[in-house]
């Protein structure tokens, strides 16, 4: 086990490519360490920045890339059994970490541990945390699963007190199936929501439940949780906190409230009630450059834990002035001959219903077509179809490509698109599925026009058909 002081050991990172694991892998660089990695989907923008920091990548697994040995690897959530590069470590009896474990001892302990979970929205709050604790004068540690554009990175080995990650509740390796964030030593907490996802390890909306109950165990009684009061299946979840909780939302039972909220082409105003002060019915005003109510939800979180550790409404206000977002969520990756496309990471029904429904308000009277590649875990299963066509409900047109990671799940469970098309169509929205990305850039050139919105969602690369379809615009 490395300890924090230890420099210039060789680290070698199996499925370097995945957001946590890359951020790992440079915050290690950056410390010195000689880092190196391997993985079979090599892909911006990971892989960019992985070569911004001068980290080999290795395309592919092979026992191999374990010489010279290294001392210690960390062995990425997706690899199991079967993986050359796990076999070797096994049967050489190398040192090897999972990443959660490894952020944990190295950069969390002993910092004040500032977590953010829930199914959706993750990635954004934690990115607005950190910022404005950053803005604040905190100079706080974090690591993100996604490229924070006001840091150019998705991790930062602050020197300040505090420590903000991310808190997956994906499984941690091969070798420990709990969630990963029972290993981020959480003192504080924003959980903003909570539904059925990753149907590949969890069962049941009951066991992702009970996994969010036992790491609410973890938090001192000195902590505190921060939790969406609107959502109901957090409420009995609540009831394992040792830990006071203060509940937020936009209903009059929540003790911090978003009132009056206003959304435009520049973003979105609210005004902001806490029960716990004198005169609760005085609102403090707030704006945010990013659009839709679910980020009003993320940004309530924000505010009542930079409040509580002493930061100004003021300096909180400053912040989300100049808060830049993150890459993939709600990306206006460019528009050409009036047309503009977004890029959002959007893969389960509720985010994909709230992507479209924000870009909708952003740019209200303009045709929306929402380009869809069913690609995850879940999306790829029938488990949400009708929550996925219900979640296209404000697009003018929908676009679907062939399903994903179909070589292990039955027939009977799979997603059926030509339901979901022909449900659409009895809607009265156009819906089109296209099985290769060039069809649907043919299809788009042709069709779009001055004025038009395309919003493209998807959890991975989706053949840059961003950039590709802008070049042929």
């Amino acid at each position: 086990m490395l300890s924090s002081q230890d420099k210039n050991k060789v680290i070698h990172f199996s499925g370097i490519c995945g957001t946590g694991m890359a951020s790992l892998a440079m915050l290690l660089k950056k410390r010195g360490h000689q880092v190196r990695g391997s993985d079979e989907n090599v892909y911006p923008p990971m892989s960019d920045l992985l070569e911004q920091y001068d980290i080999t990548v290795q395309n592919g697994f092979d026992a191999k890339n374990l010489e010279p040995v290294p001392d210690l690897v960390v062995i990425g959530n997706a690899l199991s059994r079967g993986n050359p590069e796990v076999e070797a470590v096994l049967e050489r009896k190398l040192p090897y970490i999972s990443m959660a474990e490894l952020l944990k001892e190295y950069f969390i302990r002993g910092k004040t541990s500032l977590v953010v979970t829930g199914t959706h929205g993750k990635t954004t709050t934690s990115s607005l945390l950190a910022w404005v604790f950053e803005f604040a004068g905190k100079k706080p540690g974090f690591m993100i699963g996604g490229i924070a554009e006001n840091f150019g990175t998705s991790c930062q080995d602050g020197i300040g007190s505090y420590f903000v990650t991310e808190g997956d509740e994906y499984d941690t390796a091969f070798f420990d199936k709990r969630s990963k964030f029972f290993h981020y030593l959480p003192d504080q907490l924003i959980l903003n929501n909570l539904e059925f996802d990753h149907a590949d390890i969890f069962d049941s909306l009951e066991d992702i439940k009970k996994s969010f109950r036992l790491m609410l165990r973890l938090i001192p009684q000195n902590g505190l949780i921060v939790a969406n009061g609107d959502d109901v299946n957090l409420q009995n979840v609540l009831e394992s906190a040792y830990s006071p909780v203060i509940k937020f939302g936009f209903g009059e039972a929540n003790e911090v409230r978003a009132v009056i909220i206003e959304t435009g082409e520049s973003g979105t105003k609210f005004e902001v009630i806490n029960k716990a002060q004198k005169n609760y019915l005085q609102s403090q005003k707030f704006a945010l450059k990013l659009s839709g109510k679910y980020n009003v939800l993320n940004s309530l979180g924000v505010i009542i834990l930079a409040r509580h550790n002493g930061i100004s409404d003021k300096i909180i206000q400053a912040a989300f002035d100049s808060f830049k977002s993150v890459r993939r969520r709600q990306e206006l990756r460019g528009e050409v001959n009036g047309v503009a496309v977004y890029d959002d990471f959007a893969h389960h029904p509720t985010a994909i219903r709230e992507t479209i429904s924000a870009i909708k308000q952003k740019h209200n009277g303009r045709r929306l077509v929402a380009v869809f590649e069913p690609r995850s875990n879940t999306s790829v299963r029938k488990i949400h179809q009708q929550a996925l066509i219900d979640s296209f409900k404000d697009a003018d047109e929908v676009i679907l490509t062939t399903l994903h990671r179909l070589e292990k799940i039955p027939q009977e469970q799979r997603l059926e698109i030509k339901e979901v098309l022909k449900s659409l169509k009895n809607k009265k929205i156009s819906a089109y599925e296209f099985p290769e990305v060039e069809e649907i850039i043919e299809h788009l050139k042709t069709n779009c026009r001055s004025g038009d919105v395309v919003l493209i969602m998807s959890n991975g690369k989706f053949e840059n058909i961003h950039q590709r379809l802008l070049a042929s615009l």
